[in-house]
């Protein structure tokens, strides 16, 4: 075990320990990946962290810029691909096609 292990990011514990491939802290229970702590990781409306291949939920109606389409609140999107800018999620929605979404606009669906 090395003293260069993060701080938690939910608690800013600096007692984190590593269990396989995650990051645990004992005093909040949250586990995160190594990776995350890299980069400032991407969240979706409640705070979850949004991974690639994640499956998640529109959480409000969304007007389509351009067009008269409506992404409804409720509409599953799968298989998210994380991208830097402002819409920060690339994915496909059946009937609408290949979109970027914000992630302050949906919810992840747990596995």
């Amino acid at each position: 075990m090395t003293d260069t292990l993060p701080p938690c990011p939910e608690c800013a514990s600096a007692f984190t320990y590593e269990m396989d491939a995650l990051l645990v802290c004992p005093e909040c229970g949250h586990e995160w990946s190594a990776t995350e702590t890299a980069g400032e990781a991407i969240r979706d409306a409640v705070g979850n962290v949004l991974e690639d291949g994640d499956t998640v939920t529109v959480i409000k109606d969304l007007k389509l810029k351009g067009t008269s389409q409506t992404v409804k609140v409720g509409t599953k999107v799968q298989n998210i691909r994380l991208v830097p800018g402002d819409h920060d999620i690339d994915c496909r929605i059946p009937g609408v096609g290949q979109i970027g979404l914000k992630s302050q606009f949906v919810k992840k669906v747990a596995k």
